[in-house]
């Protein structure tokens, strides 16, 4: 059977302004390599979210992995892109693994994949206009910031565990980003972590008694979900929390598209349906087995920016290369000694450049906050989700972050109708 791509050019270079297109790629040897690039530029945002949910490192890069090849073929080759864990899922499996364990949050993770397919099933019939519609640049940088934000405690209490090693690596972060530049910038939180790990270690905070043990081959544990009918209480009550992780993830997939058709050809927009659907279906297959839900990756788009390599070769290289990692017990017993320290040093600048991506989304799309429906939108949101306001009724607990985003909706659609029923919007 013939392969997908054409080969760009000799296939061992690229001119300084030349672009490899999704349909093109380069030599083997080549590939291989570009594709490494995208799976060091993905791993190490994709293992800090089972680490810091307690999720097995190496469950998720499997279903990372699985997830990106399912992607590549739903899109035909034609949407470059890598599937991986999703930072949106943190907040709501943290406090759905508190009030129902593991299985709980699994399923919080697969009712979300559901709703994310059947958005796209819509889109693709649809188009995405009314996505625009329900969720104006203020309601979706609200969201996202808040979610952000809304983490904060979690990053305070993994620092306290270790400060100084916290210290050290925020700094190692920090300085990274400055120093550095190209790719090596890109890995500033990874490189960050690294840093911190070796003083970790340096300060005896890590134990490796558990990694001698693990096979170098073998399959990561996995989990099923909760079934909801066992506890129907407890299990549907999770579901709050997630709900609001679909308009993230619509958001999130949406602007990698326009990103990606941006660099290449406007036709990709017309994948965005099926760019859902298959998000949507990665993270339903991560749900049923023990992985973190997916998403789009912006840190792979800056690769290809640098680049200027679109293959979606590169990209099943490194969606095969993530299935392998994830079938090694022993790669993902290393990733478990990371301690509360490192995490706790970098989830301080993580979860703050997450709030960040909010307000750039209000900066890019140049919201107006003289107009009082964006302060009242972003203000309330922000609030809401910053002090974790929580809200039951019946069985059902509504967190910061399900609040704050129903709040976003609500308050900016309510106030723009008021305003054109008066004449005043």
């Amino acid at each position: 059977m013939a392969l997908p791509w054409t080969l760009h050019g000799d296939g061992k270079s690229v001119g300084a302004q030349e672009v490899v297109g999704p349909g093109e790629r380069l030599s083997w040897p080549l590939t291989i390599g570009i594709g490494t690039q995208h799976v060091v530029a993905m791993f190490g945002a994709t293992f800090l979210v089972p680490l810091i949910t307690g999720f097995p490192p190496s469950t998720t890069l499997l279903f990372s992995g699985i997830g990106t090849l399912l992607f590549l073929m739903i899109t035909g080759n034609k949407l470059p892109s890598y599937l991986g864990s999703s930072f949106a899922f943190i907040a709501p499996i943290t406090a759905a693994t508190a009030s129902a364990g593991m299985g709980g949050a699994l399923f919080g993770i697969l009712a979300v994949g559901v709703l994310l397919a059947i958005v796209g099933v819509v889109v693709q019939l649809t188009g995405t206009g009314w996505i625009d519609r329900l969720m104006p640049p203020v309601v979706s940088g609200a969201i996202v910031a808040l979610i952000g934000f809304n983490l904060a405690p979690v990053a305070k209490a993994n620092f306290s565990a270790a400060p100084l090693t916290g210290v050290i690596t925020l700094l190692a972060v920090i300085l990274c980003t400055v120093l550095f530049r190209g790719i090596l910038g890109r890995l500033s939180i990874f490189l960050g972590v690294i840093v911190g790990y070796v003083a970790a270690v340096i300060g005896g905070e890590v134990d490796f008694s558990k990694v001698a043990s693990a096979e170098w081959v073998g399959l990561p544990p996995f989990t099923a979900p909760s079934n909801p009918f066992e506890n129907p209480a407890v299990v549907f009550g999770v579901l709050p929390a997630f709900l609001p992780v679909v308009l993230v993830l619509i958001a999130e997939n949406v602007g990698h598209i326009k990103g990606v058709a941006q660099m290449t050809d406007a036709k990709v927009n017309r994948l965005t349906g099926r760019a859902l659907f298959a998000d949507g279906l990665a993270t339903m297959l991560a749900g049923f087995g023990g992985g973190s839900g997916t998403t789009t990756y912006g840190e792979n788009i800056g690769v290809m920016a640098a680049t200027r390599i679109y293959s979606t070769a590169a990209y099943w290289v490194a969606g095969l290369t993530a299935v392998l990692l994830g079938l090694s017990p022993k790669v993902g017993a290393v990733i478990n000694t990371i301690p509360e320290g490192v995490l706790g040093g970098v989830t301080t600048a993580l979860y703050g450049l997450i709030g960040v991506i909010g307000v750039k989304i209000w900066l890019d799309n140049k919201v107006d906050f003289s107009k009082p429906v964006n302060q009242f939108t972003a203000a309330t949101a922000l609030i809401i989700g910053v002090a974790d306001f929580t809200l039951s009724a019946g069985t059902l607990t509504f967190n910061g972050i399900a609040l704050g985003t129903i709040a976003a909706i609500v308050i900016y659609h309510l106030m723009t109708w008021l305003g054109r029923v008066r004449g005043t919007a």
